[in-house]
């Protein structure tokens, strides 16, 4: 992976394609690619888990494979599949065709033609481009017995079928599973990781990041827009926003024409940023005058 031959290789490259991240989360990346151990990722919705998966895919030029975790998931829903519509038309078909034998047409529906792969099968099928990044998004919103299930699964790269057996990756795939930590995930399982917390980006990182997101937006915008948004989140709210939020914001401001944030504007556009409204009502008023105030001072205290 000419990409990835060092650290730095690693942050500069995921930069070309539109990821900025720092030292430790480029280290982690690396190490994973190169010992080809799983990547653990949690931190606060919105900080970027997701993303880095989707440049590693355009990087190494490798298909992206998602795994969306929810409440009720299970192993056979995971994994795979087989298409009833199609092998009740297959079945009427052979009825109606009459001198198939009931061992035949078993044989004939349970096999790769009647197949439903979904993303842990398919992560295990061979790809000329290499093997694919498997992501596994939100991964504490499952229960214990998936758990359970993946740890096996990451461990051996391969899963059983019983009407065609085992099937086993020839090349594990790079497995990339984010946690917003709504729950604790098993230690079994991360110790089959390596781990990192993905924070909040301090502010010269949130700016590079929205230069290169939102390349449109000024200079001084972009610069009150992450002031803002980071003494936000020093504020006691429901669900603080995201790096994804302040991006969505500072492109909503761009839409609009704004040249540099007001109180009207900001509550105006505060869907972009807050999505509770408990959150949103605590702005409202004199509040978000003194957020953007304090926003303001902290960027005059920059500048001396």
């Amino acid at each position: 992976m000419k990409h990835v031959q060092s650290i730095d290789a690693v942050r500069q490259n995921l930069a070309t394609c539109g990821y900025v991240c720092g030292h430790a989360l480029a280290t982690v990346v690396f190490l994973s690619l190169r010992l080809g151990r799983p990547l653990f990722l949690e931190g606060e919705a919105g900080v970027g888990k997701t993303e880095i998966a989707k440049a590693l895919a355009k990087l190494l030029g490798r298909k992206l494979i998602r795994l969306q975790c929810y409440e009720g998931l299970d192993a056979s829903t995971a994994v795979y599949e087989w298409n009833f519509p199609a092998q009740m038309v297959a079945i009427r078909t052979a009825e109606a065709a009459g001198g198939a034998t009931r061992q035949s047409l078993k044989s004939e529906l349970f096999s790769e033609d009647f197949l439903i792969r979904r993303p842990l099968l398919e992560a295990m099928q061979p790809d000329e481009n290499g093997a694919p990044i498997l992501l596994i998004d939100e991964l504490d919103r499952t229960d214990e017995p998936f758990e359970a299930f993946l740890l096996e699964a990451l461990s051996d790269f391969q899963v059983t079928i019983p009407e065609l057996g085992t099937i086993k990756a020839p090349e594990p795939p790079i497995v990339i599973l984010t946690s917003n930590r709504t729950r604790e995930v098993h230690d079994a399982l991360k110790r089959r990781c390596l781990y990192h917390w993905v924070d909040y980006p301090d502010f010269d990182r949130e700016i590079e990041i929205l230069s290169v997101q939102a390349p449109d937006v000024a200079e001084q915008l972009s610069r009150e827009v992450v002031a803002f948004v980071q003494q936000l989140r020093t504020e006691d709210l429901f669900k603080k926003p995201g790096v994804a939020e302040t991006i969505d914001w500072a492109k909503c401001l761009l839409a609009l024409d704004v040249i540099s944030l007001s109180p009207q504007v900001i509550s105006d556009t505060l869907g972009a940023i807050l999505k509770y409204q408990d959150d949103i009502a605590k702005l409202q008023g004199s509040e978000a005058k003194r957020i953007l105030d304090e926003a303001r001072q902290s960027l005059d205290g920059a500048a001396l």
